[in-house]
């Protein structure tokens, strides 16, 4: 089917081209017991019968909310504990074959987050799927999450993984998040746009349909029927060093205060018209905080609002991310080296334009872990349990962690730098540098702020592929750890 024609979203499943907006989340980190039995439950849960196993979620408009949602990933190693011939699990790409672990140094999972520390259920061979139940009440969650896990011996359970959202939509850096999501020919609505950022095809999501890269499509992995209308997951568990992270924010608060500079980047008593006023420390603090990110964290952009987070008029949702670059080309509203500068660049000119938007990735994320309260900085992990949805993991995911994030490839002004907030930084060599006028601000010495503790390579087949992989035969059983 073309892009930009009818797509076919009975066979899609549901939570690639669209978010699900629940508040709570359990990820089903599994291995398969019991190869004939977890196909029976792959056929059972793409059959439509609500009431016999829980159904796997489309992609079908709805005409009312559905109280739960269910979706599923798996690994290359599932797909051959599920049956999938070896011919037909050499077609899959090489770095999707080779799996997370082993693309460390790319990603930059070292240090602290090389898969050597990662948790125990993503050592080894790791998991075979991933059943993820999405949810507005966590009785239902946990009512769902049950019903799978009782599917007569069909999987080991090597963890379960729970995520609540914040009110706000915040993350445990105090930003606002999933803001910004692409929207794609075929799927949404010019007529109806949420903003004036370009449609992109949904090739760059679904295999077989026709890529931003002069059209071009990615292999799809065979036989078809496996392959097409496929997409990939790069699934990440994201600890978050908040306390180390606000700290940082303090130190360099502090170090403005000295800073003749500081009157140029926020102006003396700017801050007393902000909503809520705040005293400059606190200020200067979330201007660090912003410049870092490329938003404020109430989630207004600097590009758009440079020294308020309460800009007049306000800004609605729909103009949050209402934006681009060009107009600001040297960063001085918002940082060439921000995170979200560099993950995406919008249509500011980089060394590989015809990237900007071909890389484009679909993200779903909730927190995990207590909120950090800095009157009672309670220990205790916390971070993101993020997806990272695409058709191409080297194209794309992998393109995006190793040559924007942690090389600064896209602009020499930053090349050499890594992202300040998920960037594998190191102290002795680390730095943040952005223009006030005609001379800049340099930060240094901080380390991750972010430690990867686990994730996988998930492919996430269409209903169609279900339905093909619960008709194979033969598969493996788990291995005991």
């Amino acid at each position: 089917m073309s892009a930009r024609g009818s797509l076919d979203f009975a066979d899609l499943q549901g939570n690639i081209l669209r978010g699900y907006g629940k508040q709570y989340v359990r990820h089903l980190v599994l291995t398969v017991a019991n190869p004939a039995a977890a196909r029976r439950w792959l056929a059972d849960a793409s059959s439509g019968d609500e009431s016999a196993t829980p159904q796997i979620t489309t992609a079908e408009p709805w005409t009312e909310r559905r109280r739960t949602c269910v979706n599923i990933g798996i690994t290359h190693p599932g797909l051959a504990a599920l049956g999938v011939s070896p011919s037909s699990l050499n077609s899959f790409p090489h770095e999707f074959v080779a799996g997370m672990a082993a693309r460390n140094v790319l990603l930059g999972d070292t240090g602290p987050s090389d898969p050597s520390k990662w948790k125990e259920e993503w050592r080894g061979e790791g998991p075979h799927l991933m059943i993820s139940v999405y949810a507005d009440d966590a009785a239902d969650r946990e009512a769902t999450a049950a019903r799978i896990l009782a599917a007569r011996g069909a999987f080991q359970l090597r963890a379960a993984l729970e995520g609540e959202g914040f009110a706000g939509g915040l993350v445990h850096f105090g930003y606002r998040d999933s803001i910004s999501q692409p929207q794609f020919y075929g799927v949404h609505d010019p007529d109806d746009r949420r903003d004036d950022q370009p449609f992109v095809e949904v090739g760059a999501m679904l295999l077989g349909h026709a890529t931003p890269i002069e059209n071009l499509r990615w292999e799809v992995p065979q036989p078809n029927v496996l392959g097409h209308n496929g997409s990939f997951n790069a699934f990440r568990v994201l600890e978050q060093q908040v306390a180390g992270f606000e700290e940082f924010l303090t130190a360099c608060a502090d170090a403005l205060m000295n800073n003749p500079l500081s009157e140029t980047l926020l102006p003396p008593g700017a801050e007393a018209g902000w909503d809520p006023p705040m005293d400059r420390r606190a200020a200067l603090r979330e201007m660090v905080a912003a410049k870092m990110l490329g938003r404020w964290r109430n989630g207004v952009p600097l590009a758009l609002s440079p020294t308020s987070p309460s800009p007049q008029p306000r800004i609605d949702d729909a103009g949050l991310n209402n934006y681009g670059y060009a107009h600001d080309p040297d960063g001085q509203r918002c940082p060439i080296g921000s995170h979200m500068r560099r993950s995406n660049p919008r249509d500011a000119k980089t060394v590989q334009r015809n990237t900007n938007h071909a890389r484009r990735l679909v993200r779903r994320g909730i927190p995990y872990g207590p909120h950090y309260d800095p009157a009672n900085p309670v220990k205790a992990e916390r971070g993101l349990l993020g997806s990272f949805m695409c058709a191409s993991l080297t194209g794309q995911f992998e393109a995006i962690q190793y040559d924007w994030t942690n090389l600064g490839l896209q602009d020499p002004r930053i090349t050499g730098s890594n992202d300040p907030i998920l960037g594998n930084n190191d102290p002795l060599f680390s730095r943040f540098s952005f223009p006030v006028g005609d001379n800049a601000i340099t930060f240094r010495g901080f380390s991750h702020f972010i430690h990867t503790r686990g994730g996988a390579y998930l492919f996430q087949p269409s209903m169609s592929a279900i339905r093909h992989l619960a008709s194979l035969s033969g598969g493996k059983t788990a291995r005991t750890r």
